[in-house]
Formats: C-alpha cells, structure tokens, sequence
C-alpha cells in the first residue's frame, strides 16, 4: 500500500495524461444532478459533489445492454444466427466515485460471479475498469454508510483512494490496478501521512448522524420474519414505482428481451424492478406477488434477510440513502430495518391477540 501526494496543480495534468491509456468516466453536473458519464477530452470531474442521485452501478450493468445481434433476412447467409454485439472493452477509470458505491460493486460481484455461472457481460467490464475513490469528508443527513459495513473512508471495491487536503490530494494506492493507473497518471510523489488519512476517516465519521442496527438479522427465523404483522403498514403507502431499485447501486434485477425492427432484431438486457407488478408474472398468467404488500416485503427481505442468510456478508445495502431521498411516499429502509431487527414472535402473537 502506497501514499502519493498531488498537487491540485497537477491534478488535470494526470489526469490528461492518463486519458492516453484509459476512458475517464467522472460524475458531472447536468442541471440540478450530477451523474457518471465519459468525460470529453480536458473535462474534468466534478469532486465537489456529494453524491450522484442514480448510483454508478450502470457503468458495469447499463440500463439497457445490447448482448445479441441477428437477421432475419434469408437473403443473408447468417440469417437467424445471433452473434455477440460489440462491446468497447478498452481500460477504463472511474474517477471520484464514492466508497458506498464501491463497496457495492462487491455484494453484486456475489451475483454475477459465482462458482456456477459467471455473467460474462458484467465481469468484462468490471475487470476493464480501475475504481478511483473520492473520500467522503461531507456525508448527507440520510448517510448511514458506517452501520451498513461501509464508511467515508471505506477500501473495499477501490483501487485508490483520494482525499483531499486543501491545495493537494493525497492517494492511497491500493492495487495493482491502482498502481497502473497512478504510473499513467505520473503521480509518483510518495508520502508518509498516513495520520492525515486516519484523521480524515475519523472527523468524516463522526459527521454520520444515521444508523441501522442488523445484530438480530441473521438469528431471526425467516418465516417468523416473512409473517411479522407489520409489512401491511409498511407498504401501505407505497407506489410500486420502483424508484428505490433503480437509485439503489446494489440491486441487480434484470430482464432479457427480444425487440425486431423489420429484419433486423437485438436481445438486450434491461433492469427490472421487483417493485413493479409485472415482475413475477408467470406465462399462465399467474402471480405470486400481486399485492403491493408482498413486494414491498420481497425488497426488504431480500436486502436484509435472503441476502444476510445466503452470502453471510452483511446486509444487502451500503447505506448511500438514495433510496430513503428520493422515495416520493417516504418508505425508509432505516426504520424497515429497525422492524426486523426488533421483532420478536412474541410480537405477533400480541397482535394477534
């Protein structure tokens, strides 16, 4: 693990430098929102941001992704035969992301990379792209990184981690990715201040007003869970509109369809919502989950329980809050947890009562 110092002078220079062997994606201000996209040649990213309102997840898992491409014109010898789409998987640098964001790169690496199946889209990209982290020195009312298994100085996910120290950042160079695109940068003066970094990670965590407590999680019964009286109230006011799965950088829902224009057709991957009531139809027409109640319960139960019981690697969330931000009915995943973790089936048998 090594330290480097950047003079802020020098920080657009690296940058420009790395360009050469890297696509730089950055979050950049668009109207009222920052977003991740491609920076244009000497666009910088915007590290002023606190955090982006869609999460990054979309640079390794696009919204829609062409996978296959096909013909059905007879008149072409490879009619009806799907091939592989064309893919840009050069090297990549994603600067500035947040280490919540990075953490979450993980716990969807537990889906899309297992023993059995690997997803060969999703991996691709995940190992052409090197994950430049911005420290968190200014978290939001609704951050609740630090009792999620995360934090404002976390490492996990992260090749380097930037903080910034006024006139200069200092870097903490994590891996062999890191160190790669450190070299194309030229950032090479070293550092000792290892204290700077611990003081940063202190004073940033101590900003954190947010919890969750998930210490039960794990020992609650899953069914006991699943028929705990409070889900009714919990969805009560919810609108299946999907927004928490979509802002969230941890859920990993998808569809695969096929769409023609005339002789020409596309398979494509798009993300999906188990918010939405079309998501569990079966073909006969049957649904297991036609009550907004249990889809409500379904997300929660997944994030805080399927997840915790199947990977045990802690919840499935980073606490980056969008999902409690940008709710248009106020649903928050913080005092959901807080139910759960509190139950006990002495409560329904009161209630019940």
């Amino acid at each position: 693990m090594t330290l480097v110092r950047i003079d802020k002078k020098k920080w657009a220079e690296g940058l420009t430098a790395a360009a050469d062997a890297y696509q730089l994606i950055g979050p950049v201000k668009e109207k009222d929102y920052h977003q991740f996209r491609t920076l244009e040649k000497g666009e910088m990213p915007d590290l002023d941001m606190v955090n982006t309102r869609l999460s990054p997840k979309a640079l390794l898992f696009p919204q829609s992704e062409t996978m296959l491409e096909y013909s059905l014109d007879e008149a072409r010898d490879d009619h009806h035969v799907m091939k592989e789409a064309a893919r840009d998987d050069s090297p990549r640098a994603v600067i500035g992301i947040r280490p919540c964001d990075a953490k979450s790169t993980l716990l969807v690496k537990l889906n899309f990379d297992t023993p059995d199946i690997k997803d060969p889209y999703w991996l691709t990209a995940y190992e052409a792209t090197t994950f430049v982290g911005m420290a968190c020195d200014r978290p939001l009312s609704t951050c609740f990184c630090t009792t999620a298994g995360c934090g404002p100085y976390h490492e996990e996910g992260l090749d380097i981690l930037v903080m910034d120290q006024g006139d200069a950042y200092l870097a903490r160079i994590l891996t062999d990715k890191g160190s790669a695109f450190a070299a194309a940068a030229g950032w090479q003066t070293s550092s000792d201040d290892t204290a700077a970094f611990e003081a940063g990670r202190q004073a940033a965590e101590s900003r954190i007003v947010s919890a969750v407590k998930t210490d039960n999680l794990a020992d609650s019964d899953i069914l006991d869970l699943h028929g705990a009286p409070f889900w009714d109230d919990v969805a009560f006011s919810c609108l299946n509109c999907g927004v928490c799965t979509f802002s969230c950088p941890t859920c990993w829902c998808f569809d695969i369809q096929d769409e023609v224009h005339g002789k020409s057709g596309v398979r494509m991957k798009n993300w999906d919502s188990c918010m939405f009531p079309i998501f569990t139809v079966h073909t006969t027409g049957h649904n297991p989950r036609d009550t907004k109640t249990q889809r409500v319960r379904q997300r929660f139960m997944h994030k805080l329980k399927y997840f915790v019981d199947k990977y045990e690697a802690g919840i499935m969330c980073v606490g980056c809050g969008r999902c409690v931000r940008q709710c248009p009915v106020n649903i928050d995943i913080r005092r959901v947890c807080e139910l759960m973790n509190s139950f006990k089936p002495a409560d329904a048998c009161a209630v019940q009562g």
